[in-house]
């Protein structure tokens, strides 16, 4: 890892700050009352730092969604087996998602990634970066090796390039694969340093008495593994998998390219987390688009100092969370960029009072 953080820090890009005053005084121009529309005034002016201007337009959406088996599963913490990964994958792939239906809607294209199934799928949409097919078992050790941790961190930071040279300016981020919310509550109970059983949810559905093995398999993966708390990689690699570290890659792809990357529920938020963690210059390409239903949701959203517009108890992943900012987005857009001046309809502007 120690190559990868000097490579990334020497590609380091900060937010344009001459470009966020702009954005902030053209807000303070428009007609209405000084920050009104609250949390998406501050998105527009954090996308003026990312750009680069105040001037901008938000025509081209794409969504990433990773798909990985997690060899955890054979501990019985799921409803379903790893086949379901692959076909879900393969519907992705041929448009008949809950992702492609709402994000065909939101105007937005998915990109299906198999970045470590458990079986090979064969489809020309979906794109083929497997690091393995599936991961370790985290109850009995290390879900990948350094090396493979690297590689899925690469393929998301590279996917971002490849996106952002086919026009695409902005990126959500989601996964698909049967026991990531076990995987994601492991990492999240080392990151944050609470207990599993603060913020280990029931999945698709699990009975208590499975949720409760859950948890003491993510309990065990923790006393098995020992991950440096402090150390985001080796948490990410001991207890994570390709595609949480897909994931974290996209998000430091974000600052690397230039793109902002939009989070989903909570699996792509301990993604966020760990990409901050590692590389902490990219938490301003990161943005938050709603609090998941998952008890660890808001708890790392908090962590991470980042605030969801959205509320709406939502824990279906793909990107189906991310992809319902856009069109909010694509509306204060309009806003902001089309609305009347104080000056053109010749009234004294709003005046910060103390």
């Amino acid at each position: 890892m120690t190559d990868l953080y000097k490579e990334l820090k020497l590609q380091v890009n900060y937010p344009d700050t001459t470009a966020m005053e702009l954005a902030k005084e053209q807000w303070d121009n428009v007609a209405k009352p000084l920050n009104s529309l609250g949390k998406f005034e501050t998105a527009v002016i954090q996308l003026a730092g990312i750009y680069g201007t105040h001037i901008f337009h938000l025509k081209n959406k794409a969504v990433l969604t990773y798909c990985a088996d997690n060899g955890v599963v054979s501990e019985g913490i799921s409803q379903s087996d790893s086949s379901v990964t692959a076909m879900v994958a393969e519907s992705m792939a041929e448009g008949r998602a809950n992702i492609n239906i709402m994000a065909q809607k939101a105007g937005a294209q998915v990109y299906p990634v198999d970045i470590g199934i458990k079986e090979d799928v064969c489809h020309p949409k979906l794109l083929n970066k497997k690091i393995a097919y599936g991961t370790g078992n985290i109850a009995e050790g290390a879900a990948m090796s350094a090396e493979q941790c690297l590689k899925a961190l690469r393929v998301g930071i590279e996917l971002v390039g490849e996106l952002k040279e086919k026009d695409y300016q902005m990126i959500a981020i989601g996964e698909m694969g049967i026991g990531n919310t076990t995987t994601s509550s492991a990492m999240a109970s080392v990151l944050l340093d609470r207990p599993a059983g603060e913020l280990t949810g029931r999945g698709a559905g699990l009975s208590d008495s499975a949720l409760a093995r859950k948890i003491n398999v993510i309990r065990k993966a923790v006393e098995v593994n020992r991950p440096d708390k402090k150390d985001a990689f080796d948490v990410l690699q001991k207890l994570g998998g390709f595609d949480i570290a897909a994931m974290a890659g996209t998000c430091i792809g974000g600052m690397v390219h230039r793109i902002p990357i939009i989070m989903d529920g909570v699996i792509s938020v301990v993604a966020g987390l760990t990409a901050m963690r590692m590389i902490p210059e990219c938490a301003p390409y990161i943005f938050a688009s709603h609090v998941s239903k998952e008890p660890a949701g808001a708890l790392l959203l908090e962590a991470m100092e980042k605030s969801a517009v959205l509320h709406a108890d939502m824990c279906l992943g793909e990107g189906t969370g991310a992809v319902l900012l856009f069109p909010l987005l694509d509306i204060i857009m309009a806003e902001y960029g089309t609305a009347h001046t104080f000056r053109e309809i010749e009234l004294e502007p709003y005046t910060p009072q103390s």
